[in-house]
C-alpha cells in the first residue's frame, strides 16, 4: 500500500473512531438517541458532503473509457455518455416502478462495490463482509432511523420490507465482522483498522452521517488515489483534465434538483427532506450502476484499476 493510502486509511479510521466514541459517550452522558443537528440540516450536510466529495470520484470513469475502450472524438464521447446515461435511466426507471426490488439491488450491488476498498489481496469473505457494514449494521441500534431514511428513498412499505431484514442480519453480521477483523490483522494492521472503525461508526452513529464518513473520508478518496497511482506521472494532468468535465456536470445536475427542494418543494407534492433523500441516493444508485460495470470490466481486461 503506498503511502498516501496509508495516510488516508488512518485518516479514515481516526475520524470514524472519533464520532463512534463521541455518540458512545453523548449516550452514556445525556442519552442522546441520533445526531445533535435538526434532521433537515443533518441532511443538507450529508447531501453537501456527498455531492462534493463522494460522487466525483466516479468522474474518473471518462478515464477508464478512453484507456478500455478507446473513446475518442466527438461521436465517440457523444455514445459512450450517451450508453453511460441510459444505464442510469434504467436505475431509475426501476426505483419509480418497483421501488423495493430497486432498494435491495442498490444495497447489494453497493455492498459488492464497497468491499472493493479492501487491498486486493483480501479473501472474499472479508471483502463481502467489509462492504455490508455500513449497510448492515446500522440496524443493530438505529433500526427506526434506518427504516426512515430508507422509506423516504424507495416509499414506506419498501422500507418496512427491507429494514426487518437487515435487523436480523446485524447482529450475526457484527460477530462475523470481529473474526474477520482479527484474521485481518495478521496480514495488514491498517486493513483491520479501517474495518474496526467502519464497524465502530457504523453501529454507534446515525445511519445517515456514519454513510456520509465512510463515503466521503474512505471510498471516494480511496478510489481517487488508487486510479491516480494507476496513472503515470506525465499523464496525470491530462487524466485530472478528462475528470473534470463529468464532475462539473454532475455537480450543476444536483445543485439544481437540490435548489429545487430548497425553493419550492411543495409544487412536487412531497416534502423537502424526501426530495433531498431522493435526490441524492437514487442519484448515487443510477450512478453506481453504470459505474461498477466499466470498473468490472476493466477488471477483466487486466487494466490497474482500483
Amino acid at each position: 500500500m503506498s503511502p498516501g493510502l496509508r495516510l488516508q486509511g488512518g485518516v479514515f479510521s481516526v475520524l470514524a473512531l472519533a464520532c463512534a466514541l463521541a455518540f458512545v459517550l453523548a449516550w452514556v452522558t445525556v442519552g442522546l438517541d441520533g445526531s445533535s443537528l435538526a434532521p433537515m440540516d443533518e441532511l443538507w450536510l450529508a447531501a453537501a458532503l456527498i455531492a462534493v466529495l463522494g460522487m466525483p470520484h466516479g468522474a474518473l470513469d471518462a478515464v477508464f473509457a478512453r484507456k478500455l475502450l478507446g473513446v475518442k472524438g466527438l461521436l465517440g464521447w457523444a455514445a459512450f455518455s450517451l450508453a453511460y446515461v441510459g444505464l442510469a435511466a434504467l436505475v431509475v426507471a426501476l426505483w419509480a416502478l418497483e421501488p423495493t426490488l430497486f432498494l435491495c439491488g442498490f444495497l447489494l450491488v453497493s455492498a459488492l462495490h464497497f468491499g472493493g476498498d479492501l487491498p486486493a489481496r483480501t479473501v472474499w469473505v472479508t471483502r463481502a463482509l467489509y462492504g455490508g457494514v455500513i449497510i448492515v449494521l446500522p440496524a443493530l441500534m438505529h433500526a427506526h432511523e434506518l427504516q426512515r431514511l430508507l422509506g423516504m428513498v424507495a416509499g414506506p412499505a419498501s422500507a418496512a420490507v427491507v429494514t426487518p431484514v437487515l435487523a436480523q442480519m446485524a447482529l450475526p453480521w457484527l460477530g462475523a465482522t470481529v473474526v474477520a477483523g482479527v484474521l485481518l490483522a495478521l496480514t495488514s494492521r491498517l486493513a483491520a483498522l479501517e474495518l474496526t472503525a467502519l464497524a465502530a461508526v457504523a453501529v454507534s452513529a446515525p445511519p445517515l452521517l456514519s454513510f456520509t464518513v465512510y463515503f466521503c473520508a474512505m471510498h471516494s478518496p480511496r478510489h481517487i488515489l488508487r486510479t491516480l497511482g494507476s496513472f503515470p506521472a506525465s499523464e496525470l494532468r491530462q487524466t485530472l483534465a478528462m475528470a473534470l468535465w463529468p464532475t462539473l456536470a454532475v455537480f450543476v445536475v444536483l445543485t439544481a434538483l437540490v435548489a429545487t427542494a430548497a425553493l419550492g418543494w411543495q409544487s412536487i407534492g412531497t416534502s423537502a427532506q424526501t426530495w433531498v433523500m431522493q435526490v441524492v441516493f437514487v442519484g448515487l444508485a443510477a450512478l453506481t450502476l453504470p459505474h461498477v460495470v466499466l470498473l468490472e470490466r476493466a477488471r477483466r481486461a487486466g487494466l490497474p484499476l482500483p
